[in-house]
């Protein structure tokens, strides 16, 4: 069914109960004003009929007992009145259609009786000696009813007819301009990912382009993320891959030491590889939609430890730690936390010279929680500085995927944080890393 089709339907049918349940009601109350008239007409008839009588009463009452009875002549236009007028119970006079036997059952006030066959509606009226009783078929009464109620109700029914016409066009007007946006959107190609233009649009349509556009808009930047993730991955995982066959095969046509030189070499690819597609699905994940939630509280020195000891497993030593966030708790899943702060901390250790030992400083405030991660290598220019977190980005012919840094940038992204890269004036390089912390709730 169409969206015309129900609208029709829906306020068709709400103005036909509507107009429905007022046309009854209107007829009900016709029908009962056109009785309560009809009453009237008698009762003013018997009236009528009394006061002409009573202005002669000589003249009638010289008419009792004498052979006869006066017949009153009854205009055609009312046919179906009937009229008798007797006098000490003696019929003096009445219309063609009025029935002696009529006089023994007629009492005082509005009867229904039936007559030959004929249902009558009465008034009977005692004045001054004389009976008048006035008539009407109710035959006629029902014909009459049914004739104004037909004018009534077929004007009725023409603009109900008429409405739901209106209606049908009016609303294929309306729907006008979202057919039109149906066929704009029908026109695209299935690669157009271009906002709608909603100028020529209609204003109640343009909160439904509005979801469109933002839709297109994430559909955009989730292909757009899609196609990264493959070209990085073609390019970065060619190499090492490259490598490695390369090492197998000298392994294959050599033997002693040069074949376990090269059965190592491949072995630091494989591990290479590895690392690298951990962190392009890391770095994948963090940008999309995925759900990171582990169900760990990331307390904030208990990430600095689980970091400290996945960074240096070897050398604990090389990594101090000063700490006032105690009890703290961040606002994001404890396995984001620990992989941003350990990817700071293994670069730090990277550019660090062995001898020397890196800084970690956990500071919290009352929304935020920030780790500053100091080393004492020879740091960044200014332009390697803008380069340093862009994927892949390495100094020189440096160790490492390159993407640590745009991981650790893309979770502070991702939850409301910041990630800065900062020169330190005794040397060395400064990465801060300021994430949003858990509220507390307070409890009863």
């Amino acid at each position: 069914m169409t969206l015309r089709i129900r609208l029709l339907l829906m306020i068709g049918v709400s103005m036909l109960l509507l107009w429905g349940g007022v046309a009854i009601w209107m007829l009900h109350d016709l029908e009962r004003e056109m009785q309560r008239t009809l009453d009237q007409r008698l009762e003013m008839s018997a009236h009528m009929v009394a006061g002409l009588m009573s202005q002669n009463p000589a003249a009638w009452d010289g008419r009792a007992g004498k052979a006869g009875v006066s017949t009153l002549s009854v205009p055609e236009a009312v046919k179906g009145l009937a009229c008798q007028v007797s006098l000490r119970g003696e019929v003096i006079a009445r219309t063609p259609d009025a029935a002696p036997e009529a006089i023994a059952m007629a009492g005082i006030g509005f009867a229904d009786r039936e007559l030959k066959g004929e249902h009558w509606r009465s008034y009977t009226l005692d004045k001054l000696g004389l009976r008048v009783t006035t008539a009407d078929r109710l035959t006629e009464r029902n014909t009459l009813l049914r004739n104004v109620m037909v004018a009534a109700i077929v004007p009725f029914i023409v603009a109900l007819i008429g409405s739901l016409m209106v209606l049908w066009f009016g609303v294929g007007n309306g729907l006008r301009p979202l057919e039109r946006l149906r066929q704009v959107l029908a026109s695209r190609t299935p690669d157009a990912l271009t906002p709608i233009q909603n100028a020529p649009m209609s204003r109640d349509l343009l909160p439904l382009v509005d979801t469109l556009n933002h839709l297109l808009a994430r559909m955009s930047e989730t292909f757009s993320r899609e196609r990264r993730f493959t070209s990085d991955a073609a390019h970065e995982l060619r190499t090492p891959l490259t490598a490695i066959k390369t090492h197998l095969q000298v392994a294959c046509i050599t033997h002693g030491l040069e074949a376990a030189v090269a059965m190592d070499y491949a072995e630091e690819g494989v591990a290479r590889l590895q690392r690298t597609l951990s962190q392009l699905l890391t770095l994948s994940q963090v940008e999309g939609a995925f759900s990171w939630e582990d169900g760990h509280l990331a307390e904030a020195n208990e990430v600095a430890h689980l970091a400290m000891r996945d960074a240096a497993p070897d050398a604990p030593e090389r990594i101090e730690l000063d700490s006032d966030a105690s009890g703290a708790v961040l606002a994001l899943p404890q396995a984001l936390a620990v992989t941003a702060l350990r990817n700071l901390l293994e670069n730090a250790l990277r550019h660090s010279p062995a001898k020397n030992s890196v800084r970690l400083e956990v500071r919290h405030g009352p929304d935020t929680i920030s780790f500053s991660v100091c080393d004492r290598g020879p740091g960044l220019g200014d332009d390697e500085l803008a380069l340093a977190m862009q994927r892949f980005w390495r100094r020189g012919s440096g160790r490492g995927s390159g993407l640590g840094l745009s991981i650790v940038a893309a979770i502070a992204e991702r939850f409301g944080g910041s990630f800065e890269l900062l020169q330190r004036s005794d040397g060395g390089l400064e990465a801060k890393l300021t994430l949003p912390r858990k509220k507390q709730v307070p409890s009863n």
